[in-house]
């Protein structure tokens, strides 16, 4: 008889470091604060409309880096570059469907006035 105890996608002896408390209060900190900017330009009417908006956009974006590199750790793993393929994949898909979303409610108001 075959021996049909060998285990498969086993991990074994393997260990994958995830980041340090160090890194993962780094980034808490850093998501905190890019959290207050917005919060205290929009609360206390510092900027305009547009520069508002600016503003709440670039914390948004350096956010979403902040999450991928401390929490998600994007750079680590056995294959990063596959990661970031990934990554940028997902990225497109999402682009395309807010664009394509709002090129159609753009293109459906505009058929309803008339």
């Amino acid at each position: 008889m075959a021996d049909h105890n060998n285990t498969h996608n086993s991990h074994g002896g393997e260990r994958h470091e995830h980041g340090s408390v160090k890194s993962y209060v780094i980034g808490y900190i850093i998501s905190i604060v890019l959290t207050i900017i917005p919060l205290v330009v929009v609360m206390n009417d510092m900027m305009g409309r547009t520069a508002t908006i600016a503003v709440i956009m670039v914390t948004a974006t350096l956010q979403f880096l902040v999450q991928l590199v401390f929490f998600m750790h994007i750079r680590d793993g056995e294959q990063p570059r596959w990661n970031a393929i990934t990554l940028i994949f997902g990225i497109l898909i999402l682009l395309t469907i807010v664009v394509g979303s709002i090129w159609i409610m753009g293109n459906n108001q505009i058929g309803m006035k008339m």
